[in-house]
């Protein structure tokens, strides 16, 4: 008898492989990093091969923790980096391009010059905003700049997709050319309304169809694998969605105003917006949420900063602050706030509200009395400051304010980052048993798409609680906490 639902988080740093019992329990783990390329300044890139290599081995050591077989395998959820782009012949799986990753800015002079006369229509058509973060510009890109593209597309024999596609694609041996309704939503060619390919964004973009993937819902059938190495022939695909949304499920947000915030790379919040494509008026996007096989399509409103616990990393790596991203906490906990050091980590630009792909991170209010204790907490509070900003746009655009969020993802162990961001949000924070609710969304999109549960409420019941965290701050340091952190920000924008 098959044992376990198999999810795959495919993440921006790393991938990693969960095996998940029928019961909803998390029973193996494994993750492997792979290298980061920054061939210019602003420009990142994933070697595709990289990719697949670790997603690999992360599933044959989860698979061998438990002493499982690849027969063991009910069926595979896949979740992933949402924005980044590949490229392939569809003839011989040949990868024609380093993979473009949703943090690029390469095409921001490109987005430029199309915003006067597009922007609108995008915002329209799509929910999104005219940005290089998403996958659109990033093929026009390669279309225009890589000649193997170029030649790939003139002989009609042209692959794109985001990690979710490429990840079926070679699961399968090229027999799923695939999507789900949530990655698609994000390429900023996919219509919210009709969940289609949109003619008018495909012609500016310059990508034609037959390049792209059939959409289908997040939870259903993809297809079956084929000569994997890793999994049986014949395996079962029955859950993809993009990161945020896979989290937005696994932390059981089924509810139209139930949002999450996942602390990974960058920080990203999603509310579940129901039935209802919400518009924002506040420069957040609107998203779908997720498909379920014939069921309605649920939206949401998100908001994303692009660099959240990727500020750490930069500490450790870029610094030397600090020898491991969980020491952070105690050395920002050793100073009662930051003397005035604030630092925006705009490392890759501002994402919402601001949407400044240009701008730069900054530290200031540096005195000879500041120390890598001051500048360790005020990381922690740009994290928690940066997804206040974003919280209080979405209710602005809710018209009401938001209860409760859930929290997940590495960062959300960090109880002082934790009580921060229940103080700046003046908002309870609720942190589940189980923190890593990307890859358990994906597990349990798959078990839906497969019969393994029938309902969003046999899962609901699954979910479970560690920790709330209350704000516990006056009004009055509220209030300079904010007027500074605003100043901050301003000047990053100028």
């Amino acid at each position: 008898m098959k044992k376990y639902i198999m999810a795959i988080d495919q993440g921006t740093t790393g991938s990693t492989v969960i095996l998940v019992d029928q019961g909803g329990g998390l029973v193996a783990s494994a993750d492997q990093d792979f290298p980061q390329h920054y061939p210019k300044p602003g420009w990142v890139e994933h070697d595709p091969r990289d990719i697949w290599e670790s997603v690999s081995n992360s599933a044959r050591k989860a698979l061998s923790k438990v002493q499982a077989n690849p027969h063991d395998v009910l069926t595979i959820g896949i979740t992933n980096q949402r924005e980044t782009v590949v490229a392939w012949r569809k003839s011989n799986s040949e990868v024609l391009h380093n993979a473009i990753v949703w943090q690029c800015r390469r095409t921001t002079d490109m987005c430029n010059k199309l915003r006067s006369k597009w922007q609108k229509k995008i915002k329209e058509k799509t929910g999104l905003v005219l940005d290089p973060y998403f996958s659109a510009s990033k093929m026009r890109w390669m279309i225009e700049n890589v000649p193997a593209v170029k030649k790939a597309l003139n002989d009609n024999d042209l692959a794109f997709g985001n990690m979710d596609t490429f990840l079926m694609w070679k699961l399968s041996s090229g027999k799923v050319f695939a999507t789900d309704v949530s990655n698609a939503s994000r390429t900023m060619l996919m219509n919210l309304k009709t969940l289609t390919w949109d003619k008018d964004l495909l012609k500016l973009f310059k990508v034609p169809v037959a390049a792209l993937p059939e959409i289908k819902s997040s939870a259903g059938a993809f297809g079956v694998t084929h000569n994997a190495g890793f999994v049986a022939d014949g395996t079962m695909i029955s859950g993809v969605a993009g990161d945020q949304q896979a989290a937005l499920f696994g932390q059981a947000c089924y509810q139209a105003g139930e949002s999450k915030c996942t602390f990974g790379t960058g920080s990203f919040i999603l509310m579940n917006s129901g039935s209802k494509i919400l518009k924002s008026k506040s420069n957040l996007l609107t998203t779908v949420a997720w498909k379920i096989k014939d069921q309605p399509v649920q939206y949401a409103l998100e908001g994303g900063a692009f660099i959240c616990g990727a500020a750490v990393q930069w500490l450790r790596d870029g610094l030397g602050l600090i020898e491991t991203s969980s020491e952070v906490e105690k050395l920002a906990a050793e100073v009662p706030d930051t003397n005035g050091v604030e630092f925006v980590p705009a490392l890759t630009g501002l994402g919402a509200p601001h949407w400044k792909a240009e701008a730069r991170g900054e530290i200031t209010g540096l005195t000879r009395g500041t120390t890598k204790a001051h500048i360790a907490r005020a990381t922690l509070e740009a994290m928690a400051l940066q997804n206040a900003d974003i919280l209080f746009s979405m209710q602005k655009d809710l018209g009401k304010k938001i209860k409760k969020l859930r929290v997940d993802g590495g960062a959300s162990a960090n109880n002082l980052l934790m009580q921060l961001q229940a103080d700046y949000l003046q908002t309870q924070v609720d942190r589940p048993q189980q923190i890593e609710t990307t890859s358990m969304g994906a597990a349990y999109l798959a078990g839906i798409g497969a019969g393994v549960w029938n309902s969003t409420a046999e899962i609901n019941k699954i979910w479970k609680i560690d920790r709330s965290f209350s704000a516990n701050i006056s009004k009055k340091d509220l209030a300079a906490r904010q007027k500074s952190w605003a100043k901050a920000i301003k000047k990053v924008l100028i």
